[in-house]
């Protein structure tokens, strides 16, 4: 008998096979995205979950009174080691990294690489696997080094290279030989080698090589130091907290324990709460966006299942009449339903494999493969499979089949009028849902171009930037600025500047300011920013009054800066050009500075944040710098890079040319948003291939039913466009219902998204209007494709049709 069952849902699916392929292809399209979605936000909860002991595994992170004051993912230096030592019944294990980029020199190879370097703890605390090397002194002198399997595979060409070595050059210029030691494979989803968004450290040093590199870790004032702590059996985070105060009132300045507050995170959750919480945000989006595709493609196919049903009841009432009972007419259904149901589910697992390197783009990191999912998942896919079928099947299961069989075999139907609305309200949420979507993918567009927009208070056309050898000594400031001379005179270059900071929110600290003669105590904390004189016309960033680290030609004056029209402000300027000439302090540092110019300002940071208050030092000030940025000509781009990059090799042999526009780097600052707003397209896309399906769908069923009655009315004098127009009328009434409840929650949602953000669009009336009216067009334009076979039919057929 049940063979019987799926062999009469078989022909019947070869019969009407048009409603069969937009039924089966709308929910695959549905479930293979939501899948692919799912995997991504399963595969980011998994972060950390491999690490040795994760639920003991904590990051001591730092909130502060003022957040320009200090890095929240960072801590005091000393504060995890002296933990472990002072209170060891509470602190089993510690380990602690800083990370720095630096040249590698590898025997035909030299990159910028992000290197970390740490406690000898790193392999018995996390327990990564170890593939090649002894796990036990991997990192026991001063010039071991420890590899991930990729960056061994980059430098040597394979993972068993224990004893080999490379050159790694330090911030004075100089080279020395590490030898490694171990290669290590990491879990693809940890942040402990991969902490910070988009940084990778393949290369992992001693703590006892810090000295070789001109830094301290074993510093209770060094507040930009990543700390773990593992926590003995037993033994909950909130008992650390007590303990921490205590060692930060007894060893740090008062102005970092009265504005610090620690905060003991479990690596498992830290991941999520990056960014003030921005990857679960956005995992949550995600799950959303999901979430609402699939619910659009059940709705479609729960539609179409419903509408093509009601037109079988002449079959059930033939099937009753020969003695077929209510039970087998119900499990028919059912089984119809389910083999529909799995037949997409196949045909989403094609997708997913097919999808998988599309979505890793949009999302930016690798999705599981099928065989990494746990095999209880597999449970959810059968229940996902029972509901879907039974959603589907339960309408002309248990309605249609209870009908009298007089009746079905009339083809009258009692409740026709609530399968009308029914049917009418899963069309009207479909296209609320599209209406949503749309509406919310063109203001995250809006935003996004605001953040590469002139808005941002400077020019990023034509401007790269590259990391430069390091000698941080006067003579090795003296020496760039000549390169940067010599650079700056090629043809193909408007203007280079040597500066530690470029334009994507990375800076190189804080300083608090206060007027000469004044509080220091009230003092203001500032963004530091330490550039030559050429910064503001290599970013074109405009002064609102004074000049920019003065004049080309004359003796840098290292006790003259440069400050922001916001820092004026708050220094108690209105007027900018009020605070040229003025003299100010800094609590950090002992000689007076004169203000030599205002900026006007612009955006440093993520438009998530205020302005900051900013003051320009000269490089000669701490004597570092990172970064050439190089403002091209316009023209041939690719020409100009080739030839920039041959004085390159000519000005600094061996050190490698790896640059970057200044979009990639505004990219990568707002990574998230841009994610979204890939993920906002392809959820348009979707949501409009699914409706446009479901009207194609419903349109073709009702011209099956309708055929006779257009025959009618065509013998009765209608014409081609009344006729187009009666099953137009159908849709767009839906629509725009549909619409007008979509805009104040679309209004409502995107309003709420923006004011995430300091800056951000304002939301107009008319592109909401437009997008509407073009779905309208779109959706009228399918009915009406659909109908004019119809429309132009001989009425004597239509009327002939049973």
């Amino acid at each position: 008998m049940l063979l019987n069952y799926f062999l009469i849902a078989w022909r019947n699916m070869k019969k009407n096979r048009f409603h069969a392929i937009l039924n089966i292809v709308g929910l695959a399209i549905g479930i293979a995205f939501t899948g692919m979605i799912m995997a991504h936000v399963w595969n980011e909860l998994q972060v950390n979950k491999e690490l040795k002991n994760a639920d003991r595994q904590f990051v001591i992170r730092s909130r502060w009174k003022d957040p320009n004051m200090g890095f929240d993912l960072s801590t005091s230096g000393a504060l995890p080691k002296a933990l472990k030592e002072q209170y060891p019944s509470l602190v089993k294990n510690y380990y602690r990294w800083d990370g720095v980029t630096l040249t590698v020199h590898g025997d035909q190879k030299d990159f910028k690489e992000s290197v970390q370097i740490g406690d000898s703890t790193f392999l018995n605390m996390f327990g990564f696997r170890v593939m090649a090397g002894n796990a036990g002194n991997a990192l026991s002198t001063p010039n071991s080094m420890i590899m991930t399997e990729p960056m061994a595979k980059k430098y040597f060409g394979t993972v068993n290279a224990i004893g080999r070595s490379v050159e790694i050059e330090n911030m004075a210029g100089q080279r020395q030989p590490f030898i490694l030691t171990a290669v290590i494979r990491t879990p693809r989803d940890n942040a402990v080698t991969d902490l910070i968004s988009n940084y990778r450290n393949g290369i992992i040093l001693p703590e006892s090589s810090i000295s070789y590199f001109g830094r301290t870790i074993d510093n209770w004032t060094n507040m930009y130091i990543v700390g773990y702590i593992e926590l003995q059996a037993g033994v909950r985070a909130s008992q650390l907290y007590g303990p921490i105060k205590k060692l930060l009132k007894e060893n740090t300045p008062a102005n970092v324990y009265e504005n610090l507050t620690p905060d003991v995170v479990n690596v498992r959750d830290n991941y999520l709460n990056q960014n003030n919480g921005l990857v679960r945000k956005m995992l949550f989006t995600l799950s959303a966006i999901g979430l609402f595709i699939l619910l659009m493609a059940l709705i479609n196919f729960i539609n179409i299942s419903v509408s093509r049903a009601a037109s079988r009841m002449k079959e059930i009432g033939m099937r009753k009449v020969l003695g077929g009972k209510k039970h087998q007419l119900v499990v028919q259904f059912l089984v119809e339903s389910m083999i529909t149901v799995c037949i997409s589910t196949l045909l989403a697992f094609g997708c997913y494999l097919l999808s998988a390197p599309w979505f890793e783009q949009l999302v930016g990191k690798p999705l599981p493969a099928l065989s990494d999912f746990p095999v209880y998942f597999i449970t959810y896919l059968l229940l996902f499979v029972i509901l879907t079928g039974l959603a589907a099947g339960l309408y002309p299961a248990f309605v249609l089949s209870a009908l009298p069989s007089l009746s079905s075999l009339k083809g009258s139907l009692k409740s026709v009028k609530e399968n009308i609305l029914l049917r009418k309200s899963l069309v009207a949420f479909q296209f609320f849902t599209a209406v949503v979507v749309l509406i919310g993918a063109f203001i995250i567009t809006k935003q996004i171009q605001l953040f590469f927009s002139k808005g941002i208070g400077y020019e990023k056309e034509f401007v790269i930037s590259a990391q430069v050898p390091r000698d941080w000594s006067p003579a090795g400031v003296l020496k760039m600025q000549g390169i940067r001379k010599l650079l700056a005179e090629s043809p193909v270059i408007k203007d280079v500047s040597l500066t530690y900071e470029i334009m994507d929110g990375n800076n190189g600290g804080s300083l608090n300011i206060f007027p000469l003669g004044g509080d220091a105590t009230s003092a203001i904390t500032t963004f530091q920013l330490s550039t030559d004189r050429h910064f503001a016309t290599t970013f074109q960033v405009p002064m609102a009054a004074g000049e920019y680290l003065g004049k080309e030609g004359m003796p840098v004056d290292v006790h003259k800066i440069v400050i922001n029209a916001k820092l004026a402000k708050a220094l108690g300027y209105p007027d900018p050009a009020d605070a040229v000439g003025k003299q100010v302090k800094f609590a950090e540092l002992q000689d007076a500075y004169t203000i030599g110019g205002v900026t006007k300002d612009f955006h440093f940071q993520s438009m998530q944040l205020s302005i900051t208050p900013m003051v320009f030092l000269p490089v000669e000030v701490f004597n570092i710098y990172r970064y050439f940025a190089i403002k091209l000509k316009a023209g041939n781009m690719p020409d100009a890079l080739e030839k920039v990059q041959q004085k390159w090799a000519q000005l600094m042999p061996g050190a490698p040319f790896e640059y970057k526009f200044m979009d990639e780097s505004l990219a990568k600052m707002y990574k998230s948003e841009i994610q979204l707003k890939k993920t906002a397209y392809t959820a348009t896309v979707l949501a409009l291939v699914i409706v446009l399906l479901g009207v194609i769908g419903l349109v073709s069923l009702t011209i099956q039913k309708r055929t006779r009655e257009m025959g009618i009315r065509k013998i009765l004098g209608a014409s081609v466009n009344s006729i187009i127009r009666l099953f137009i009328k159908d849709f767009m009434g839906i629509m725009i219902i549909a619409s007008l409840l979509a805009i104040p929650v679309a209004y409502s949602l995107m309003r709420f998204w923006l004011s995430t953000y300091e800056y951000h669009i304002e939301i107009s009336v008319m592109p909401i209007v437009i997008i509407i009216i073009l779905l309208g067009l779109l959706t009228a334009i399918m009915i009406v494709l659909q109908t004019l076979k119809l429309a132009f039919a001989n009425p004597v057929k239509s009327l002939n049709i049973e």
